[in-house]
């Protein structure tokens, strides 16, 4: 049996070429803990998990030592090819530690497609490769906002995500700016990171309905942990709500699906803890007739690759949300994705297609 040998990370800060702006947080680099997962033959499979202080919690030394501690104990001198069991073992080896163990789950599924010779897309059930995004617009003025977006559907996006829930009073002029800048034809959704009260919330998409804006969705409006106020939007406005930052595991999934708080919800391997209880949160999502999407964390082409393998072989009801590593200044590595103006192209190689250290 060529067992799993070897547990490593690595710390990887990634520039990006324009700061990255939210109701929560700025970064100007994506940080990540960078995981290593090596068999007996010397294959290895690859993984990251991200640092996002005021989403998960989690921070980049906090991922180390649940990984080199933890999990990497429950996952040495198991074989690869037992994927079921290892991820599941991995998922319940701790509490929280989302992004730790999503990057574990990863990089063994990275491993098992290596060895297999086959893409990561292919290994979870599929030929596709191209998987279509949105990109998003930083929160700003509304000036700023226009100009970027008529740049960004110059570049080819059709689908324009924007930051908004710093200022309830101006949202509802800037989606206004955004619309008359980009026209009718392309996209607009709405994430508002939980930045909105529930009243702030249906008093701005209701405005936005009187004035024809054509917004495609609205994200997170209300804190993560308001399901009442989640609901209670859902139940007042007829635009479509996303539950993010609502919905890390299954369980918080079945009581959103319960309380009919959420129209769709917004898978990210960073919160739930990998492929394998992402496949299984967008199979729950579509059996209870909610709308889906995959998206990401501010992460690098490691963790945007999983993601988009993730949407290639489940597909989404609504357009992916995996633009994060398109804003980085250049990809830290050797090999994996690629951007072709609103489209991720997932390399045909082994695995995530990632070679090395840039």
């Amino acid at each position: 049996m060529n067992a799993v040998v070897r547990v490593e990370t690595q710390r990887v800060s990634a520039p990006l070429h324009t700061p990255f702006v939210t109701a929560l947080r700025r970064t100007e680099t994506t940080d990540v803990v960078l995981v290593r997962v090596t068999d007996g033959d010397g294959v290895t499979g690859w993984g990251e998990a991200p640092q996002v202080w005021q989403v998960t919690g989690e921070s980049l030394a906090g991922a180390e030592a649940c990984i080199a501690g933890p999990l990497a104990a429950v996952v040495a001198g198991t074989n690869p090819d037992d994927l079921a069991a290892t991820c599941r073992a991995v998922a319940g080896a701790v509490a929280g530690n989302h992004g730790a163990k999503a990057a574990v789950d990863v990089a063994l599924h990275d491993l098992v497609a290596r060895r297999r010779g086959v893409s990561l897309p292919v290994l979870l059930g599929s030929s596709t490769h191209r998987v279509p995004t949105d990109v998003t617009l930083a929160a700003g003025d509304a000036a700023a906002l226009a100009e970027t977006a008529r740049t960004r559907a110059a570049e080819g996006f059709d689908v324009l995500k924007m930051k908004v829930g710093t200022d309830a009073a101006t949202d509802a002029a800037r989606v206004a700016a955004v619309r008359e800048a980009v026209g009718p034809d392309v996209a607009i959704r709405l994430d508002a990171n939980q930045g909105w009260t529930a009243r702030e919330a249906v008093g701005v998409i209701s405005a936005l309905e009187d004035a024809g804006l054509g917004v495609e969705l609205v994200e997170q409006p209300v804190a993560a942990a308001d399901l009442d106020g989640l609901a209670w939007v859902t139940a007042r406005v007829g635009t479509p709500v996303m539950a993010d930052e609502s919905v890390y595991g299954l369980r918080d999934l079945v009581e959103v699906i319960r309380r009919r708080a959420a129209d769709l919800v917004n898978v990210k391997l960073a919160k739930c803890g990998g492929l394998w209880t992402g496949r299984a949160l967008l199979d729950l999502a579509r059996a209870h007739g909610m709308g889906t999407a995959v998206g990401s964390m501010m992460e690098t082409h490691v963790g945007l690759g999983a993601a988009a393998s993730l949407a290639a072989a489940c597909g989404t009801t609504v357009v992916a949300d995996l633009d994060a590593a398109w804003w980085t200044r250049e990809s830290p590595y050797v090999g994996g994705l690629r951007y072709d103006g609103a489209t991720v192209l997932l390399p045909d190689s082994p695995g995530l297609g990632i070679e090395g250290l840039a």
